[in-house]
């Protein structure tokens, strides 16, 4: 199985947005074949280190994963957060 993480920092005009990117991510929920389970929130603690959003999916293996980064689900939820967002970091790995 795939675990992709992604921390998502939002420029300062978008930042009204973020229950509805949070509602975004959801939205992609049980769409995406191979996708075995999608969590994704707000930061709380706002502290110095803090990215504002992250995304957490699980794939079932390298394939799915893939098939997922040109889904037609995914897509639009790609191309708006490359408009909100100032930076992102992300880390993946097999478990």
């Amino acid at each position: 199985m795939i675990r992709h993480i992604v921390l998502f920092k939002i420029k300062d005009e978008y930042k009204h947005e973020l229950p509805q990117l949070v509602e975004a991510f959801y939205g992609m929920k049980g769409k995406i074949e191979g996708m075995l389970d999608l969590q994704a929130g707000q930061d709380i603690l706002h502290s110095e280190r803090s990215y504002d959003l992250a995304l957490i999916t699980v794939f079932d293996s390298m394939e799915a994963f893939q098939a997922y980064q040109t889904h037609p689900v995914h897509l639009p939820v790609k191309k708006h957060m490359h408009e909100v967002r100032s930076a992102s970091v992300a880390c993946d790995f097999t478990f």
